[in-house]
């Protein structure tokens, strides 16, 4: 396999690139199963970084190096792994599809720079595609697309784009024309230069797994009108979204490949469309060029805002620049063979073996003891790093998901990852007594490398319990317990329920007075709650419309605080969700009115609203997403609807494949990827997606 063919797009010169600015840190994101760790492992092949292709269906990935993952074919931990093409240095991370996993997804687009979405070439823009991809617009990471899979039957570049386009809403702007349909599929032609990059099986090609050899050439008669024409295309659309790009346009009728590669780098920063390229990683075909425009139109360290932190209330920015204090921020932890490692993002500074940190959110100090470049699970030990490299490090014992570590002498926060609130909960004992407190401690050290993960204790039956994201979250953790040696018992998964008010209640007044020696307590209060919208809109407002200060402000406050205490238990003893207060009268005491009495009143206010307005129970639901053949669709349907199921469309994508969206409360998908199976003779497959929360039946 060539390595040493470059197809460099940007037209950036030869003068020398620092150390920062060569670097790209990325992320692969996808749905389940559109290849995003066979991205990953071709680009490490195809780097030097590895001696030897791995594949899922092997079990031999380098990311997937967690048994689970390997038993089930998908992945589950978000991976960090490092490369280096053509002068750049390379830093991705492989991140999970699955939506019970998302929260890695989150922790690691926080450290991000750039990503590379990969889409299946005969799906499109799949639900948990969308779902990556809205987290990525949350935290303004830039994204390039590649379009995998080009080899499979029903493969469309044009039908892809379009998802994109029309489920994604940003401006997808091709930059290649495939070669070949399906499993003719043998190269692109590059409409920004206009030449043919080719892959042919090399003698190495053994048991349907190819070594790809990639041949530049010109571009054939029979394919130079399409190829002009797609050009021009795309000359055009990024004219109009690039001002400097519309002048030469003008000028010329067309734009050269420089300024077309400056003006999409330029775009892709800016949010403004996305570069698609295609492939099919499988087959080694399509990476180099990908590796191209990663390293051209990915942002740099250098090339995105300094990163904004808070000391006490004092807002500060830090630049990438290893000159500048250090502060980097913790986004996974987990204990390996070689000690608890704390994987960070250094976003200025230095680090270096032996050096001394403040750990903002405990405010002690710890010794960076070793810094490792990370290989997904092996590592390579170095003395330093910079601003802009990603690394783990040992040593520090208390920093969590989320934690700074920063120089003593320049203390700074940085704003974390938020961990996603927990949907399902199991309880979970040990088998033997004699195993309780290493079960308590396995517990805890899963909650430290899963802050989504959180451990508590049944009120009421006072069993430890275990609260996750979804089915398959909490089956991976129970998991890893047993992998222990721990001997576990779990109980049937509850959903997290909450409740909300069904009608209004106005003017209801409560008026708190306490008088037992000394200073009492007097407050009174009027308050209005109405429900935030339709049952099962989530969230809370508090607004006060109180006049002529009969009700001072740092009171109005308390009233506020007081009522979102009383949030956390309903009367139907679940966290209350989707209602609005209103403070509209209340009067004071000279003398015992105090934060503590209005805050007192708040509560007791809202607990008697909801209990007048008549409460309502409310369960999670989530947006489902089932292929399944045409043959077991009636009996699919048959059994949403037995779950309370409410099917949204029903679609075919082919021949041999059915697509249905439903939307069906989470409680009842307990067990449903067995009964899909069962029902579609092991050929069904479905996804979810978090929907919110809708009224449940009266239990």
């Amino acid at each position: 396999m060539r390595t040493d063919l470059t197809f460099r797009t940007t037209g950036t010169g030869t003068g020398t690139v620092s150390a920062t600015a060569a670097v790209r840190n990325l992320g692969i994101l996808a749905h389940v199963d559109a290849g995003k760790t066979t991205v990953t492992e071709r680009i490490l092949f195809l780097t030097g970084a590895t001696h030897r292709r791995g594949e899922v269906h092997e079990g031999t990935t380098v990311t997937d190096f967690d048994p689970q993952e390997r038993d089930r074919g998908i992945t589950i931990f978000a991976a960090a792994v490092s490369c280096d093409w053509a002068g750049y240095r390379l830093n991705l991370i492989d991140t999970p599809g699955h939506v019970d996993f998302a929260d890695e997804v989150e922790r690691s687009l926080r450290v991000l720079d750039g990503a590379v979405a990969v889409f299946d070439a005969v799906a499109g823009v799949e639900p948990q595609s969308e779902s990556v991809w809205r987290q990525a617009d949350r935290h303004g990471v830039p994204r390039i697309a590649f379009v995998n899979k080009m080899d499979r039957p029903g493969a469309d570049l044009d039908a892809a784009v379009a998802s994109i386009r029309d489920r994604l809403h940003p401006v997808p702007l091709a930059v290649q024309l495939p070669i070949g349909r399906e499993g003719g599929f043998t190269g692109v032609v590059d409409l920004l230069r206009l030449r043919v990059l080719t892959w042919t099986d090399g003698p190495g090609s053994v048991a349907g797994v190819h070594v790809a050899d990639v041949q530049v050439a010109d571009v054939p008669a029979e394919l130079r009108a399409e190829a002009e024409r797609r050009r021009q295309a795309l000359a055009e659309a990024v004219a109009e979204l690039h001002p400097a790009a519309l002048e030469e346009y003008c000028a010329t009728g067309t734009l050269d490949a420089d300024t077309l590669a400056g003006a999409l780098r330029q775009l892709t920063a800016d949010g403004q469309a996305v570069v698609v390229l295609c492939g099919s990683a499988y087959r080694n075909r399509g990476i180099e060029p990908l590796l191209d425009a990663v390293t051209a139109y990915l942002p740099s360290p250098l090339d995105v805002p300094p990163v904004r932190g808070d000391w006490q209330g004092t807002a500060q920015e830090r630049p990438a620049d290893a000159e500048q204090p250090l502060a980097a921020l913790v986004f996974k932890v987990n204990a390996g063979s070689t000690g608890r490692l704390s994987s960070l993002r250094i976003y200025s500074g230095t680090l270096r073996k032996g050096d001394t940190v403040l750990d903002a959110r405990t405010g002690r100090t710890e010794r960076i003891g070793r810094i490792l470049r990370v290989q997904a699970d092996r590592h390579t030990e170095t003395d330093t790093a910079v601003a802009g490299d990603i690394v783990a490090v040992v040593g520090p014992k208390a920093a969590r998901a989320g934690t700074t570590l920063c120089a003593p002498g320049a203390p700074l926060v940085l704003e974390p990852a938020v961990a996603a609130d927990p949907v399902v909960t199991v309880a979970v004992e040990a088998r033997r007594s004699v195993d309780t407190d290493r079960l308590a401690a396995a517990l805890f050290r899963l909650a430290e490398e899963d802050p989504s993960l959180v451990v508590g204790t049944d009120p009421e039956s006072g069993q430890r319990v275990l609260s996750g994201l979804g089915e398959l979250h909490l089956e991976v953790a129970v998991e890893k317990l047993r992998r222990l040696g721990l001997e576990v018992t779990v109980g049937r998964p509850r959903v997290a329920y909450r409740e909300t008010s069904s009608r209004p209640v106005a003017g209801l007044v409560l008026r708190h007075v306490k008088q037992d020696g000394g200073a009492g307590q007097f407050a009174h209060i009027v308050v209005d709650v109405e429900p935030l919208g339709e049952p099962g809109t989530d969230g809370f407002e508090f607004r006060s419309t109180v006049t002529g200060g009969r009700v001072p402000q740092e009171f109005v406050q308390a009233v506020e605080a007081g009522c979102r205490d009383a949030l956390a238990d309903g009367p139907l003893g679940h966290p209350v969700t989707g209602v609005r207060v209103t403070l509209t009268d209340g009067a004071t005491h000279v003398k015992d009115s105090s934060d503590l009495a209005f805050r007192t009143a708040g509560r007791l206010a809202l607990r008697e609203a909801l209990r007048r307005g008549g409460p309502i129970l409310l369960e999670p639901v989530v947006h489902l997403t089932a292929t399944v053949p045409p043959d077991a669709l009636g009996t699919v349907l048959g059994d949403l609807s037995a779950r309370r199921g409410r099917v949204h469309a029903s679609a075919p994508r082919s021949t041999t494949e059915t697509v249905l969206t439903a939307t069906v409360p989470l409680a009842e998908l307990f067990g449903y990827a067995a009964a899909l199976r069962s029902r579609t003779q092991g050929r069904g497959t479905f996804t979810t997606h978090p929907a919110g929360h809708a009224p449940a039946p009266r239990r």
